[in-house]
């Protein structure tokens, strides 16, 4: 699957927490100022090529929805990071998460029980 751009992200949240929506749902749910109608209809154009949306049609005007889940790209996106940026080594992701994030003992703890489980 392709990367998608921040400005695709949005747009695919905004639908992943809509289940399906027409472009004028999708510019709403945005904070003022509201992105351009048209510049919003490239994006869902663009998230459509790449086969990440589909879409219903009533006669002009055509709703969409997700292909991709947002754990599925959840996955692929983190599956990318690891290997961009920590060499394939999710020990070294999660030691960078928790030296970061600065997580507290119960939080560790409970990492450890979720590793231990397998989940």
């Amino acid at each position: 699957m392709k990367r998608l751009t921040r400005k695709e992200e949005e747009v695919m949240k905004i639908l992943w927490q809509l289940k399906k929506a027409f472009v004028k749902d999708i510019v709403e749910e945005y904070d003022d100022p509201k992105p351009h109608y048209n510049t919003i209809s490239s994006l869902v154009r663009l998230l459509q090529e790449k086969g990440v949306i589909g879409y219903k049609q009533y006669g002009n005007t055509y709703q969409y929805f997700p292909l991709l889940s947002k754990e599925e790209y959840r996955h692929s996106f983190m599956k990318q990071v690891v290997s961009d940026y920590f060499d394939n080594s999710y020990k070294s992701a999660v030691a960078f998460f928790v030296k970061e994030k600065g997580l507290s003992e119960q939080e560790i703890d409970e990492l450890i029980k979720l590793i231990k489980e397998g989940k």
